[in-house]
């Protein structure tokens, strides 16, 4: 996992999703951040009962899932 600090952007339209402020240590291999930067930062849909299909706000570039009540606080989310 990537420790840098900084405002993690979409691959392909470089629109910001995240900051390094919100990413913690989680089990997954993958950065894990309890909220996104804008509130358009990306946009969701259902896909499971415990997460939801998570992809750029801007350009709909896919960026995985959101993970409801798996975040470091009770009742928390991760993406």
């Amino acid at each position: 996992m990537t420790k840098c600090d900084g405002i993690y952007v979409c691959a392909k339209c470089g629109y910001e999703l995240f900051s390094s402020i919100c990413k913690y240590e989680h089990s997954s291999p993958w950065p894990a951040f309890t909220q996104t930067v804008h509130e358009d930062s990306v946009s969701k849909y259902a896909e499971r009962r415990d997460a939801l299909k998570v992809s750029c706000g801007k350009c709909g570039n896919g960026l995985g899932h959101e993970f409801l009540n798996d975040g470091p606080k009770r009742g928390q989310s991760r993406f």
